[in-house]
Order: C-alpha cells, then sequence, then structure tokens
C-alpha cells in the first residue's frame, strides 16, 4: 500500500509541477504578446499622426489667401520647423507684397499622402496635392497639381515640417 502512496503523491506532484508550468508559460506568452500589440498600436499611431501632419502642412502650403495672408503664412509657419522655417519666415514679407499686387488665392486639397519612411524622430512623406489658384493673370482660376516630398521631426510631442521639396 505504501507503493500505491508513492505512486498517487509522485502523481499529484507532478501534476502540481505541470500545472505550474503551464502557468508561467501561458502568462509568459500572454505578456510577450501583450507587448507586441502595444508596440503594433504605437507604431499604428505615429503613422497615423505623421500622415496627419504631413497632410496639414501641405494643405496650409498650398492655401494662401492676399486678403489674409498674414494667418495663412503664420498656420505654414506653426507647423514648420529648422531650415524650412527659417526659409518660410525670410520670404514671408517679399510674398505678403507679392500675392497682394497678384491678388493671388490658392484653395490646395491633399489627394493622397503616403509615408516613404518613419522612425520615432523623423519621417519622410510623398503628398499629392492639388490646388485651384486665381490672381490677376488668371482671373477665372487655374488648376494645379503639386507632389511634396516632406521632411519631418518629432519635436516637443508635435511632428513638424523641416522640409519640402517639389517632386516628379
Amino acid at each position: 500500500m505504501s507503493g500505491a502512496l508513492s505512486s498517487r503523491a509522485w502523481s499529484g506532484k507532478a501534476w502540481s509541477v505541470g500545472l505550474v508550468v503551464a502557468t508561467v508559460l501561458t502568462t509568459a506568452l500572454t505578456i510577450w504578446l501583450s507587448l507586441g500589440l502595444y508596440d503594433q498600436r504605437e507604431v499604428d499611431q505615429r503613422r497615423q499622426d505623421v500622415l496627419a501632419a504631413a497632410r496639414q502642412s501641405a494643405l496650409n502650403f498650398t492655401s494662401l489667401d492676399y486678403r489674409h495672408y498674414d494667418r495663412d503664412s503664420a498656420n505654414v509657419l506653426e507647423g514648420a520647423t529648422g531650415d524650412f522655417r527659417k526659409q518660410f519666415a525670410a520670404q514671408t514679407e517679399e510674398l505678403t507684397q507679392l500675392v497682394a499686387q497678384n491678388k493671388s488665392v490658392s484653395e490646395g486639397q491633399v489627394l493622397e499622402a503616403g509615408i516613404v519612411r518613419s522612425d520615432a524622430h523623423s519621417a519622410r512623406v510623398l503628398v499629392v496635392a492639388d490646388s485651384k489658384v486665381t490672381n490677376t493673370a488668371a482671373p477665372k482660376g487655374e488648376a494645379r497639381t503639386y507632389r511634396l516630398q516632406l521632411d519631418l521631426v518629432h519635436q516637443d510631442g508635435r511632428w513638424l515640417t523641416s522640409d519640402v521639396e517639389f517632386v516628379g
């Protein structure tokens, strides 16, 4: 009878050890999957934030009106940083006079935007935008299509445009 008890005790211990191992493995797997899901959500959120910032920057850049150019240029500068901000700010006075003389109005619309590359600190986005431009030379309006490459940097919790290039 002691053999039967010993066998049952060993069987009970094996069962307990197996249960502990299964619990530890299940917990570890759950943590690992949760961290992966969290990382994926973080990447998805960053992509959405980058695209939203690039779209807004392109819209601001292609939507300028001589009647309130101060406000419109301030919108461009609010989403800008680095060399792009310096260059745009340096040209603002000259551009203000030019758009006023020509009575220029540009109504932009972002058609598409796609991320070329991104990480936690920087991104490059290609944007296709249309605008209808009216001015003294084209009072009925003229359609323009822009293909822009925007470089963005993550600064103070925001994605800001650091460079804009016309491409294609």
